[in-house]
């Protein structure tokens, strides 16, 4: 009876996880870029009480065995890395991804970190940087008398300026892919950062060697469908319910045992 209790247990523990996994989605819901999560279950070890194909007799085999579960256990929460919906804002400086890759970003430690959030501003120094103020990698400088930005399909920034009637380039936006986008390690800030699991970082120009384009004055949603999350929650929901049911059923019928010793 003690081990249904603890079987139980774990599925309570799952669904917990699974809830805080949904949560978060649900409140990034409007977050640029937020690529939504899933937990990944698998069940732990059995008890085999009968090896399944051992001899019941000098001539027979048992067609299955006895194993009893011991529960549950979660084991990874995957990112999953489908296209978010496209958002016109008009701003030149927003930019979405059209398809695979990520923006390359330096951080303050001088590592490179990646991130599909194309919210970008001009800081004080006319550098394109993220919200936070971290800047785009390869680094961009606007000219403080630019007119009229713009950002082409293939990451070219051309800036017009004063008396110039021809834009004049400035920069060039170069994307990062991963053959394993999922195995990067998400840090906040709309920010990824490469892992073992990921692969190495592979740079190449938008529209090219499989790798998004861009679109300037729009950027990309989150991915999470409020209506699919729900249908999760309440799933997650009754199957905590069930468990704490199953709680409650070991606990009356020790109690029966107990009160008939």
């Amino acid at each position: 009876m003690s081990q249904s209790l603890w079987i139980a247990k774990t599925g309570l523990d799952a669904q917990q996880k699974r809830m805080a996994v949904i949560s978060n989605n649900l409140s990034n819901v409007n977050t640029t870029g937020y690529k939504k999560s899933r937990a990944v279950f698998e069940d732990l070890l059995y008890q085999n009480v009968k090896q399944v194909g051992a001899q019941s007799t000098q001539e027979t085999r048992l067609p299955t065995g006895l194993n009893l579960g011991t529960g549950v256990k979660t084991v990874a929460t995957e990112k999953l890395f489908t296209q978010g919906n496209h958002v016109e804002t008009g701003n030149p400086l927003n930019m979405e991804i059209q398809g695979r890759g990520f923006f390359q970003v330096l951080m303050p430690d001088g590592a490179i970190s990646y991130s599909r959030d194309g919210g970008f501003h001009r800081n004080e120094q006319g550098q394109m940087v993220t919200s936070n103020g971290y800047m785009i990698q390869p680094s961009i400088t606007i000219p403080e008398d630019t007119i009229s930005l713009t950002i082409g399909n293939d990451g070219v920034v051309s800036a017009l300026q004063p008396g110039s009637s021809t834009p004049t380039q400035i920069g060039n936006i170069q994307l990062a892919d991963f053959v394993n986008p999922a195995g990067l390690q998400p840090i906040g800030k709309n920010l990824y950062l490469e892992s073992a699991s990921s692969g190495v970082p592979r740079i190449s120009t938008p529209g090219l060697n499989g790798v998004g384009t861009i679109t300037q004055g729009a950027l990309e949603s989150s991915n999470v469908n409020v209506v699919e999350e729900l249908v999760n929650m309440i799933e997650a929901q009754r199957a905590y319910e069930m468990n704490s049911k199953a709680i409650s059923t070991a606990d009356r019928m020790l109690q029966y045992v107990s009160n008939n010793l």
